[in-house]
């Protein structure tokens, strides 16, 4: 089992319908799957783990309530990339996106929106909801406006 990825960046108006749909299922009853625990956390720095980083930002919050609440303000600025996991090749692309807390605390997003069930109940899969590893730079988002 490799770890590979292939990335790639969405056009702007992709990315807004991305968004759109992604909004529009979270208002309306879309579940919201949150990796608290992640068989990769256990190797790192605790300080970027999705349970450290929630429980720091929203400490007195549901965490799935914080998260829709959050997922609801993404904007195409946000956006980083979009990346095909070779390992689940059948499961849908993910989107990578990056939002600054407290004017100082860049936080990585990584996302999987799907369709499951023979009633197409919408999921959202929150991969990664952590403080980032490495400082955000201004190319790392192609549709940030300065």
């Amino acid at each position: 089992m490799t770890n590979e990825v292939k990335t790639r960046i969405e056009s702007e108006l992709e990315v807004k319908a991305y968004i759109q749909d992604l909004k529009y299922a979270l208002n309306n009853g879309a579940k919201i799957d949150f990796q608290a625990k992640r068989l990769v956390d256990e190797n790192r720095n605790e300080k970027y783990t999705n349970q450290y980083t929630v429980d720091t930002l929203f400490p007195d919050e549901n965490p799935v309530d914080a998260l829709k609440r959050e997922l609801l303000t993404l904007s195409v600025e946000n956006y980083m990339r979009t990346v095909k996991d070779l390992r689940f090749i059948k499961r849908s692309e993910m989107r990578e996106f990056g939002k600054v807390y407290n004017a100082k605390d860049d936080v990585y997003i990584k996302i999987r929106v799907e369709l499951l069930g023979s009633y197409g109940n919408t999921t959202t899969f929150i991969m990664s909801f952590h403080f980032a590893e490495k400082p955000f730079s201004p190319e790392m988002f192609p549709y940030r406006k300065n």
